[in-house]
């Protein structure tokens, strides 16, 4: 798969083990394709995957993708589309083996092949509770699977935009040291790994849009690394600079955005519309990438529970004190109170409301422990036995249980050169991936110059931050990032010096007391935040109600301050 045409047309149909079922079959049958990815991968699914393996040795890989290939293997073969997926999670040989079984019965002859060297498990034998253990490859494999002529190429932990760069790389012969065409591929990888948001879902601007179904994107990646991306003619949602630049954004930090190929500079990113549903990416550049690779670990951290209790009407915050009392004391006559006991009142009360629902807060109880008796009939029995003996109107949005398990993810880092990153060919052979030749530690950029500020009449209006400024955050581990961008340049010449990290404060008071980062790319007139430590332990510890912080960005666009009235 070398020498290919002038552009790479290359589709995506899953941006997680979960997503739309029909997309495989859609992206195959609505219109031309050279390549079509699947990201399936995600920290909370690796274990999800990791106790699947428990069970069953043979299993650790996504299911649901092998029966979306029923259909859709025999559509792309017919096509001439090429698969590559990390659908194979933990297992990555099993489910390649498995697609050739499908292969066989469904009577359609595909080149499998499949990467490994991502499983460093056998490494943290010694360490107590680690469930998974993977690095994070970059698309050297992939590339090295397609150029032995594969169909389908199966991964395990790859990078999420390695899916779609090394896929390019194989296409047009890059060089590792080809840096700013790998970086302008992982940038446009980077847009459709999460499918639909990259065409309008979670979009902060989703009125303006019919998005009821939007299809998934697609990207004409050309020679020199730059791209389009698009959708299918017919299919719903939207792509814009908006769109696009909402996904650039997401899970990224500063402006430079470490690979295992390549670290591509987001400062460099320019987006233009390029003509209905086009936004064309271009002026990437790349540097050598870090000598180390990340590497995700997964762990069992212990036993949760959580109870949440139904305050209606008036005395809100007295009743949350007696629950809280009456709880407090059924732990303390058991002699067993939960290592960690963390409540929160949402006032989602009004007064004299006419729906009930309305009229009611919610105070919920979270529990953990090492030990499950800690959490369980401790806890569910307290609960339900205060229903005739507590605040008026007792009630819970439904039965504790007994406590289920909880995961706890961590990152660390590993020399790239001591992990073994090999393709296994259609023919059963195997390609040992060298680390890169040229590498480049990760340093922080300086802060770029910020634009004048606005020029105004000094009028403003208190109004939320949402009517000039668009948002989307998300989850690393225990961190947030929440991306903020502008409109307009009038607009972005007001954030850039009012939303300060201090502003960004006093608008979120939950990250009192936490780390926050502010980055400056100033190029799609954005600003990125990471804030340490909002998720705890990590999205699979559900440490807050929103566990991903996928909402964090809709939370500040409607918080209020005062904005020029020129751009309301």
């Amino acid at each position: 798969m070398t020498g290919g045409g002038e552009v790479l047309r290359v589709g995506n149909a899953s941006g997680f083990y979960g997503d739309r079922f029909d997309a495989v079959r859609e992206m195959l049958t609505g219109g031309p394709l050279d390549v079509l990815t699947g990201d399936y991968l995600a920290e909370l699914t690796m274990l999800i995957l990791g106790r699947d393996r428990l069970k069953d040795p043979a299993r650790g890989y996504a299911k649901t993708f092998l029966r979306q290939l029923e259909e859709g293997l025999g559509l792309a073969v017919e096509r001439g589309v090429r698969i590559v997926t990390n659908a194979g999670g933990l297992n990555p040989a099993g489910l390649a083996d498995a697609v050739r079984e499908l292969a066989a019965r469904v009577g359609v002859r595909v080149r499998v092949a499949h990467v490994e060297g991502d499983d460093l498990l056998a490494r943290y034998a010694g360490r107590e509770g680690v469930l998974t253990a993977n690095a994070y490859l970059g698309g050297g494999g992939i590339a090295a699977c397609l150029r032995a002529g594969a169909d389908v190429v199966v991964t395990g932990r790859v990078t999420d935009a390695a899916l779609v760069s090394g896929a390019a790389a194989a296409h047009f012969g890059w060089a590792p040291t080809d840096h700013d065409r790998l970086a302008g591929a992982v940038v446009a990888g980077h847009v459709l790994e999460c499918g639909t948001q990259a065409t309008g879902g979670n979009y902060a601007f989703f009125a303006e849009h019919d998005l009821r179904r939007p299809g998934f994107p697609v990207a004409e990646i050309a020679a020199d690394g730059s791209s389009v991306i698009t959708k299918q003619a017919g299919t719903g949602g939207v792509v814009n600079v908006g769109t696009v630049t909402a996904q650039l954004l997401y899970e990224t930090a500063g402006a430079r955005y470490a690979g295992p190929d390549v670290t591509a500079r987001l400062d460099s990113v320019c987006l233009t519309e390029d003509g209905p549903d086009r936004v064309r990416i271009e002026g990437v550049r790349g540097e050598a990438p870090p000598s180390t690779l990340k590497v995700g670990l997964t762990r069992l951290g212990g036993w949760r529970n959580a109870v949440t209790f139904v305050l209606t009407g008036l005395d809100i915050e007295a009743k949350a004190a007696l629950v809280k009392q009456q709880m407090d004391a059924a732990f303390a006559a058991a002699g067993r109170r939960p290592a960690s006991v963390e409540w929160s009142l949402a006032r989602t009360d009004h007064v004299d409301a006419a729906v009930q629902e309305e009229a009611s807060a919610l105070l919920r109880l979270v529990v953990r422990d090492a030990d499950q008796g800690a959490v369980g009939r401790v806890v569910s029995g307290a609960a339900i036995e205060l229903a005739l003996g507590s605040i008026p109107g007792f009630h819970v949005t439904a039965p504790p249980g007994k406590g289920e398990p909880y995961g706890v993810f961590e990152a660390e880092y590993v020399d790239g050169a001591g992990v073994s990153h090999t393709a296994v060919l259609p023919d059963g052979g195997r390609v040992e991936v060298p680390p890169p030749g040229e590498t480049r530690e990760l340093v922080p950029l300086p802060d770029p110059a910020l634009p004048e500020p606005l020029a105004h009449d000094g009028r403003f209006r208190r109004a939320p931050l949402g009517l000039v400024a668009g948002a989307r955050s998300g989850d690393k581990g225990g961190s947030a990032n929440v991306g903020v961008w502008a409109r307009t340049d009038a607009a972005w010449r007001w954030l850039a010096h009012e939303l300060t990290v201090e502003r960004l404060r006093e608008l979120l008071p939950e990250t009192a007391g936490l780390a926050v980062t502010r980055h400056v790319l100033p190029n799609v007139r954005s600003l990125n935040f990471v804030i340490d430590g909002l998720l705890g332990a990590g999205v699979a510890a559900q440490a807050r109600f929103d566990p991903q912080a996928k909402a964090v960005g809709e939370w500040l666009r409607a918080r209020h301050l005062d904005i020029p009235e020129v751009l309301l």
